[in-house]
């Protein structure tokens, strides 16, 4: 009697996107509570017992029995239990029209050459830049491999699979792939296809793509709720998208306290299904590289080809100046980053600090594990808990341990429920989120009866804006704008850090954003499409979303408030150091430092405006003739006096208050103040 062929292995598919993590998952908590009397048992959680809790249950109303409610398993049989799921195919798809994918090309038949892409190369629209520049590129990778070697180390015959091209082509051929019959046998059906939901078009046309090629098969196509986030969204204060408020105050009012809000996080899990005996290939003409290293290699090699990045004078590194941003991508770095912010006591601190420039603990640096999900903002809150309560290890001895809720955890909450908030309005406006005229260009976009303002005008790359200005001009602006080559010190020293280390401080980046957009009117999207690029913790929402916010063309109450980079300067880089920092050929600009390290207040202006230097300082410095001190792309009128309390101003934003003035008087000083006041509660990015 010939012997019984072994059962066709069943499929689970799950893409991942930005979700890269094995922690605080619902798809991987779904698929490691597959029936404990089979092969895949889910082993005890780490953490302390706790009793099952619905997974459709009220988040908690305290957090003071933190080791009770911040984890909870869901009850009820597993989903992919219900589709008799025997294999799991975890999948990431450098996607083809995101991140630029040549570099993955195979060589020719001749073996001399490489094939060419079917695809078009991955740059924005307005810009022509690259989607995914060279920080973040080196970040996604290692949050790939990380995630990849998590699920190796489970010791289950798990790993992450990895392809490159657009999803649903991808999918497609995966599923053709398995219905095949070889040698007789099949060799796998895939019964399922799962992906965490996304907001945005591009995202929204992958889910459409995918959905088509699981329906046309008889697939189970499934999208789950995106749960990174910190308030979920079975628990906002609304039910329908429409009625998100166009004004983030009157969001988060009724969600206060914030320290209720977020939901218990999922368990770890230990055990999951293990990878089908046999998997589809790449599709030609692409290979995968098969380690960490030339994976690099293979996205870099588009970039490398032109390190410039299109820039006639790319900026340089500036003698012992080091990145602010030195972290590795993926989910155990995200938590070591964690476990520091407590135990340093920059967590504490977080308030006090977070408009900083320099340095590694200013600010959190965990958006970019939270925008590619190597950690959710429920992590951050839960261990923010055990820090306030006392009952984690991290921290003891640190000012603020044990004592409940300080400025710089509350702070931290008011941050990650920003994130969640631009991530909505996304949701709400759609593909209004990349049009010049932003979310105040959809309709039904009023509050209040707040009377809806004419389109702003630009200057455009391409043509004129209607404004007298020359699209040539326009370019050469630009390109002096990304170089960090403008003349105002704030912003050429950010540019320069951005563009050489993938980050740059909050405090910088709304700087930078109101430069572009308010102080040379230039097409907003350019300067979103640039942070797109250059960012290491670029997100979809919050990019576009913020830029908007500072351009005037967002969600923004009260439009036109416009950022004095000079006021700026002075108020958080008062020593001038930042801006020594990125902008080399300043560093030793005299700033008439006394006995006690003090700078003069006068001296600074030069720093921040070279152009302002007198002809003795050019000259020993070697200034003379170099185009940003000679001829800055604009001269910002400001001036020190002794006295105090005067009102200096106007609508550019030029001066405003203390020791500072500008030209005229009034309602210019008083919109600084109010920009100035949304921005340190932490109004963008």
């Amino acid at each position: 009697m010939p012997p019984t062929p072994p059962p066709t292995p069943r499929i689970l598919i799950y893409l991942l996107r930005h979700d890269l993590r094995l922690a605080d998952n619902p798809i991987f908590h779904d698929l490691s509570r597959i029936s404990r009397s089979s092969a895949y048992k889910t082993t005890a959680s780490l953490d302390p017992p706790s009793p099952p809790i619905c997974h459709s249950h009220s988040p908690p109303k305290s957090p003071t029995s933190a080791r009770i409610q911040k984890t909870y398993e869901a009850s009820g049989p597993a989903l992919a239990e219900k589709l008799g799921v025997t294999h799991l195919l975890p999948m990431y798809v450098f996607p083809a029209n995101q991140i630029e994918i040549s570099g993955f090309l195979s060589e020719d038949g001749s073996g001399t050459s490489k094939s060419k892409s079917p695809y078009p190369e991955a740059r924005s629209e307005v810009g022509g830049f690259w989607r995914t520049g060279p920080h973040r590129a080196k970040f996604i990778a290692e949050s790939v491999w990380d995630l990849k070697g998590k699920l190796e180390r489970l010791d289950c015959e798990s790993s992450l699979v990895t392809r490159v091209g657009l999803m649903g082509d991808v999918v497609d051929n995966i599923v053709s792939w398995y219905s095949q019959q070889r040698q007789g046998e099949v060799t796998g059906k895939v019964v399922g296809i799962w992906m965490t939901g996304e907001e945005g078009t591009e995202e929204a046309t992958e889910e459409r793509d995918v959905r088509r090629v699981a329906e046309d098969e008889g697939i189970d196509f499934r999208i789950w709720k995106d749960e990174k986030y910190y308030v979920d969204d079975r628990d906002q204060p609304f039910t329908k998208i429409s009625d998100l408020p166009n004004v983030y105050t009157t969001y988060r009012k009724p969600l206060e306290p914030l320290s209720s809000r977020p939901r218990p996080i999922l368990p770890t899990p230990h055990r999951l299904p293990p990878l089908p005996d046999s998997l589809p290939p790449q599709q030609s003409p692409f290979s995968i590289p098969t380690t960490l290293a030339t994976l690099k290699s293979a996205l870099l090699a588009p970039l490398d080809a032109d390190p410039t990045l299109g820039l006639p004078s790319p900026p340089q590194w500036a003698p012992k100046t080091t990145t602010a941003h030195p972290f590795l991508g993926g989910e155990r770095a995200a938590h070591e980053r964690l476990t520091h912010l407590a135990s340093s006591g920059a967590m504490t601190a977080y308030k006090s600090t977070r408009n900083g420039m320099l340095g590694l603990d200013f600010s959190t640096k965990l958006s970019a594990y939270l925008a590619y999900g190597c950690l959710t903002a429920r992590q951050v809150h839960w261990a923010m808990v055990d820090f306030e309560a006392g009952t984690g290890g991290d921290g003891v001895g640190v000012a603020g341990y044990g004592r409940g809720e300080n400025e710089g955890t509350a702070a931290i909450r008011f941050e990650l429920l920003w994130r969640d908030y631009m991530r909505l309005c996304a949701r709400k406006f759609g593909a209004s989120l990349f049009d010049i005229d932003g979310f105040r260009g959809a309709e039904n976009t009023a509050d209040d009866g707040e009377q809806p303002q004419p389109p702003k005008r630009w200057k455009y790359l391409d043509r004129s804006g209607g404004l007298g200005d020359d699209p040539a001009k326009t370019r050469e602006a630009l390109l002096r704008f990304l170089s960090g080559t403008t003349g105002i010190g704030l912003i050429d020293a950010a540019q320069r850090e951005l563009f050489l280390t993938g980050y740059t401080s909050n405090r910088a980046r709304q700087n930078v954003a109101s430069f572009l957009a308010s102080h040379l009117g230039i097409d907003w999207r350019v300067g979103a499409e640039w942070y797109e690029s250059m960012l290491i913790d670029y997100d979809m929402a919050n990019n576009w979303g913020n830029w908007q916010y500072v351009a005037g063309v967002g969600n923004d109450p009260r439009q036109g408030r416009v950022f004095n980079p000079v006021k700026q300067a002075l108020d958080y880089d008062a020593q001038g150091e930042y801006v020594k920092a990125w902008v080399g050929e300043l560093r030793d600009v005299d700033l008439g430092e006394d006995e006690k390290g003090h700078v003069q207040v006068e001296k600074l202006m030069g720093l921040f405006q070279a152009w302002r230097l007198d002809s003795v300082e050019k000259e020993r410095l070697g200034l003379n003739g170099v185009e940003s001190v000679e001829h800055p792309l604009i001269r910002i009128p400001f001036s020190v006096t002794k006295s105090r309390g005067s009102d200096g101003g106007n609508s550019r934003g030029r001066g405003r208050g203390g020791s500072y003035r500008g030209r005229g008087k009034g309602q210019g000083a008083r919109r600084l103040g109010e920009m100035d006041k949304v921005a340190r509660a932490g109004g963008a990015y």
